[in-house]
This record gives structure tokens, C-alpha cells and sequence, in this order.
């Protein structure tokens, strides 16, 4: 009958096993927010929504047009005006963020429907983007 000690290092390995495995399933890093000149500024990805929203209320309490040039950003003020460039292309939009969001791991940034299309990201779906706040 085994004793206790060789147990010890069966379990040590597992341990290490099922480590290495949740690590490989961590979400994707969105890169830290960094204070540039006084304003918000962050790399991550973007994706975008449109019809399936339209018309629903946002977190900010209005009514989300796809059409318009708006945004849902976690944490910025609502009113915020920032500037999202796709970094595939170095086309940027202005937009407003009127809504919370996205809930998707490893986004940064939601669109809505004609701010993605002025930056080309309509085929794509998700983009790597760079986020401005504008004072």
C-alpha cells in the first residue's frame, strides 16, 4: 500500500496541470488605459452593434440610433467625446459614448453602426483601435 509521501507528488502535478490550464483560458488582455496630455488614451479592440439595438435605451437613458456616431465604453463618462482609430488602417471617427458596454471579453470599445462603417471595420467585425479622449 503507497504511503502518504508518494501521494504528495501526484497532487503537486495536478495541481501544476490544472494551473497551466486555466491560465491558457484567461481572457485576452485589454491594454491598461494611459493619461496622455491630461486625457484618456488605450489600445484594444473594437467591435461594433446596429440594428438589433436600434431604438433601445442606453445606459445614458436615451435611445440608441445606429446611425449616429456613438459608443459604449465601460467606464467613460457619458457626454465624452473620444476618437477611435483603426489601427489596421488609420482611419479614425469622433464619437460620442452614450452607453455601457461592451460585455464581450477582451473588447474595449462598441461602435455603433455608421461609426464602424467611417473606420472600415464593417467586414472585419472586431479591430485592434486606439481610443482618445477629446478635452
Amino acid at each position: 500500500m503507497p504511503t502518504r509521501k508518494a501521494h504528495k507528488p501526484i497532487r503537486n502535478g495536478l495541481l501544476l496541470a490544472l494551473f497551466a490550464l486555466l491560465a491558457g483560458c484567461a481572457s485576452q488582455r485589454v491594454d491598461s488605459p494611459q493619461v496622455a496630455s491630461g486625457g484618456y488614451r488605450a489600445e484594444g479592440k473594437a467591435s461594433y452593434y446596429g440594428a438589433r439595438h436600434h431604438g433601445h435605451k442606453t445606459a445614458s437613458g436615451e435611445r440608441f440610433d445606429q446611425n449616429a456616431l456613438t459608443a459604449a465604453h465601460r467606464s467613460l463618462p457619458f457626454g465624452s467625446r473620444v476618437r477611435v482609430t483603426n489601427l489596421r488602417n488609420d482611419k479614425s471617427v469622433v464619437v460620442r459614448i452614450n452607453d455601457r458596454g461592451p460585455y464581450a471579453r477582451g473588447r474595449l470599445i462598441d461602435l455603433s453602426h455608421k461609426a464602424a462603417e467611417q473606420i472600415d471595420m464593417l467586414r472585419a467585425g472586431v479591430v485592434p483601435v486606439r481610443v482618445e479622449a477629446l478635452e
